[in-house]
């Protein structure tokens, strides 16, 4: 008889716990995968996609506004909100159904319920079955986080609830300046909602290159988003089918929809961490981990959200397949949680890779900064009102390209292939090398010959 019932027990049926699934039952293991809700994960369930699917569909009416200027004359149109919430419905049921078929075609488990650890092999099912497991991967991902609770929270929704409205609200306040935040500002905006954001601190993408935070900032607003930093929401009001929402700043807003989108925390809580003794790190409230993503107990691991390392889908993919390959293929393999490019899927859109300019000053003596800020080709016809920016953050010793943000159309898509470059630690020659792709924005990426700031770090005294 087994000394477990099963070698690998995935509490997480998101990308990440699918992934390190699949390639562990490839290597041989008994594997179980237990997920309370819907196989697919914040990703594809209530995330990245359904997000990227909105956007897509609210980019249609600048489209149409922007083909007059190359001579079409489009007609009165008209946009169903209830049709796009259902076509997403069923790409997202596929998507579901194609997670679930590729776990079971590897040969491990499904269990579609809730799983709670009783001790470091030990995990009970909602369903009163027990499963001990050689190892147990924790994939529990992240849930939205509403902050200090504030008079009214009962009637804010987060981004959850935001894929699934009734109506498409023709007023929304958005909290938060993040990623959530200014993505669904530019979707609800793109489908002709007035969109107010709030946001607690001196400008919106906190983290990101101060050159791109202020571009996409004036971009945001010209497309008639309102903007308030420096204040909070302090109350939320309900009026029937209205709302009005008050502000730290002691103004007001009425609008028929309230959204919060400052943040996701680590889905730790009930899991029955403390009776297996793992711990969290203070620091950031996740899972704490090591470079293997090991926990405090040594047969329990956790990748993706739940550790609160680098909250990104294909990080925690590669995660997951990094502890399968370790655990279960006698490969060991760390993941390099450097260089890791991420987009804003915000309107417009932002792509970047490596040092902001503020990070690279700080870590390195001289730092050369070429960017370029140019109205793109299709508003010379269209006639909108829009520039893209591109930076490269450079090592002025080395002559490495430490970091690349872009904003405009198509930004992830080129910061993708800049990726490479940068995580093979290009220099700005191997750039300037490169022949130009003309007439593309990207093109500005190799055309780039004078430096628009070099810094000096004076030694101290």
């Amino acid at each position: 008889m087994a000394e477990f019932d099963v070698d690998l027990f995935v509490i997480g049926g998101g990308s990440g716990g699918v992934r390190a699934a699949r390639i562990a039952a490839n290597y041989g293991a008994k594997v179980m995968v237990a997920e309370e809700y819907r196989m697919g994960g914040t990703c594809v369930i209530r995330g990245c996609v359904p997000k990227k699917l909105f956007v897509i569909g609210s980019h249609v009416h600048q489209e149409i506004e922007d083909a007059a200027g190359f001579g079409w004359s489009i007609g009165q149109v008209s946009f169903d909100w209830a049709t796009l919430v259902a076509n997403k419905d069923k790409e997202i049921a596929r998507l579901e159904g194609a997670y679930t078929t590729n776990v079971e075609k590897s040969g491990a488990r499904i269990v579609k319920t809730r799983a709670v650890l009783e001790d470091a092999h030990t995990i009970r099912l909602a369903t009163g079955e027990k499963v001990t497991a050689k190892y147990i991967l924790i994939a529990t991902g992240g849930a939205p986080n509403h902050g200090p609770a504030v008079p009214g929270i009962e009637h804010v929704i987060s981004s959850n609830e935001a894929f699934h409205l009734k109506e498409l609200p023709k007023r929304i306040v958005i909290q938060g300046g993040g990623y959530i935040a200014l993505e669904f500002a530019g979707i609800f905006a793109g489908f002709g909602s007035d969109v107010t954001v709030v946001y607690r601190g001196d400008n919106i993408l906190r983290g990101f290159d101060e050159d791109v935070r202020k571009h996409v900032r004036t971009e945001m607003e010209k497309r008639g988003i309102t903007i308030i930093t420096g204040c909070t929401v302090a109350k939320v009001d309900k009026h029937g089918k209205d709302y009005t929402t008050h502000l730290s700043s002691g103004s007001s807003i009425a609008s028929d929809q309230v959204m919060f989108a400052i943040g996701r925390h680590p889905n730790v809580r009930g899991l029955g961490l403390e009776a297996a003794a793992v711990a969290i790190n203070p620091a950031n409230g996740g899972i704490q981990v090591d470079g293997w993503s090991k926990t405090s107990v040594d047969n329990i691991y956790a990748v993706g959200d739940v550790t609160h390392r680098t909250n990104l889908t294909p990080v925690a993919i590669r995660e997951g397949h990094a502890f399968a390959d370790t655990v279960f293929g006698k490969r060991p393999v760390q993941v390099d949680h450097a260089t890791i490019p991420t987009a804003v899927f915000s309107q417009p859109e932002v792509g970047t890779v490596g040092l902001t300019e503020e990070e690279a000053r700080a870590q390195y003596s001289h730092v050369d900064i070429y960017k370029t800020d140019f109205r793109p080709i299709k508003a010379t016809m269209s006639g909108r009102d829009t520039r893209v920016l591109m930076k490269l953050v450079v090592d002025g010793s080395s002559d490495r390209v430490l970091g690349c943000h872009i904003v405009g159309d198509a930004a992830a898509e080129i910061t993708q292939a800049v990726a490479i470059a940068v995580k093979m630690k290009a220099t700005k020659a191997d750039f300037d090398a490169t022949v130009a792709l003309h007439p593309t924005a990207s093109e500005e990426l190799v055309t780039m010959r004078t430096p628009t700031a070099r810094h000096v770090r004076q030694a101290a005294e």
